[in-house]
């Protein structure tokens, strides 16, 4: 016997319940959030949720009739039939929930990040950074280093690039002469920091003591300060809102405003992007 276009509709009204039960569930996490705090991310949400609603609707106006029918034509027709029937039907249901599962896991994968929401989610949104140059851009370690050469770390440059466009970004570091400041500049120059980055000379500052170099930062008042020295970090925890503290070695935090890292990239996780 063929299935009821009762028990056809029947099946279909329990699959648009199911479905309208998890949407239910998403839309009330979603509208969770108050509208000041509405992402970007959040509002394609919504608009995954709206096209998923009419891709399933669609797909369940498609009778699923014909189906039936092929499969009771490969069945036998004998006083058997009433399993066969209860068998097709068990075989749709499942397909129908397959199709409509299927459905809903396309629309609501997880939406990969951009670099640039990484970079802003990490610094809190926060707008104006300082940052050292040795053994964070650079890599020497010791400002003495520079009096021979000045080389800017590759694997950063793609870190930069995204902080410097909605940063107000700072670049500092104690120097033993002038020397060492233009093979600084001329360094950031040939790395293309200037250009592609958008970074401007009169934000790379050079003083000649340690002290000079805090009193940049405090005067500058920063959302972040990014140093590898841990002297100077310990120091300016009292006033700066943020720090991260770039350090090779694992090193605890001295302060619940002090991040920790290997380096730079990996605090963004670039590193795992590669």
């Amino acid at each position: 016997m063929a299935d009821s276009p009762s028990s056809s509709k029947e099946e279909s009204v329990q699959l648009i319940k199911k479905f309208g039960a998890y949407l239910t569930l998403k839309m009330s996490n979603l509208f969770s959030i108050s509208i000041d705090n509405l992402s970007s991310r959040s509002l394609g949400t919504v608009a995954g949720v709206a096209i998923a609603l009419v891709l399933t609707w669609r797909l369940l106006r498609t009778p699923a009739v014909p189906q039936r029918r092929q499969l009771k034509r490969q069945g036998p027709s004998t006083s058997s039939s009433g399993v066969n029937t209860h068998s097709s039907t068990a075989v749709i249901s499942s397909a129908d929930d397959s199709r409509a599962q299927y459905v809903i896991d396309e629309f609501f994968q997880p939406v990969k990040p951009t670099l640039v929401q990484i970079v802003r989610q990490k610094l809190s949104d926060g707008r104006k950074v300082t940052c050292r140059l040795v053994g964070v851009l650079l890599e020497e370690s010791t400002p003495e280093e520079l009096q021979k050469h000045a080389t800017v770390r590759s694997s950063v440059l793609e870190v930069l690039l995204e902080i410097t466009k909605f940063c107000d970004l700072y670049l500092m570091e104690r120097i033993v002469d002038d020397e060492s400041g233009e093979r600084v500049l001329l360094a950031l120059e040939e790395a293309g920091i200037f250009t592609s980055a958008g970074l401007v000379k009169d934000k790379v500052l050079f003083c000649s003591t340690e002290i000079g170099r805090t009193s940049f930062v405090r005067q500058l008042e920063p959302d972040w300060h990014i140093d590898s020295n841990p002297e100077i970090i310990t120091q300016l925890s009292r006033f700066i809102k943020h720090q991260l503290h770039i350090s090779s070695s694992r090193s605890e935090c001295t302060a619940s405003n002090v991040y920790s890292s290997r380096n730079l990239e990996q605090f963004f996780g670039f590193q795992d992007r590669s």
